[in-house]
């Protein structure tokens, strides 16, 4: 799974968190999709993380990236916690499922939009800041 698996799945979680609170199958398609981002993230965290990662190239390229790299590195244990817990209350009342993935996926997107931006600023500009 790459990149656009995790979008479609952080996708198919959102529509899932839309269904209405007394749907039959709510619960179950929230942790279904959930076990989902859940799969999606752990192969992000394989490609973007160790000496072979992303993340690496990242800091071999642009030194002074190393903190914004490692605040990432601590967004992926923070989302993966709050994954498991959300997967682990299949019999939680449904709003709580609900805000709970809205949770994640709001983390997944900050996620997302700062490893695009420190992408962007490693390989996007030269040594005089443009492009």
């Amino acid at each position: 799974m790459g990149h656009a698996e995790l979008i479609e799945m952080m996708r198919r979680l959102e529509h899932v968190v839309a269904l209405p609170a007394g749907h039959p199958n709510m619960r179950r398609a929230v942790i279904d999709a959930v076990s989902s981002v859940r799969s999606a993230f752990a192969e992000h965290r394989k490609v973007t993380e160790g000496s072979a990662g992303l993340y690496a190239g990242l800091i071999d390229s642009a030194p002074r990236l190393s903190r914004a790299v490692d605040e990432l590195i601590d967004d992926h244990a923070s989302i993966s916690a709050a994954a498991a817990e959300l997967q682990q209350h299949v019999h939680a009342e449904p709003d709580w499922l609900r805000e709970r993935a809205g949770d994640l996926l709001r983390e997944l997107a900050r996620h997302r939009q700062r490893g695009a931006d420190l992408v962007y600023e490693a390989y996007g500009t030269d040594l005089g800041g443009e492009t």
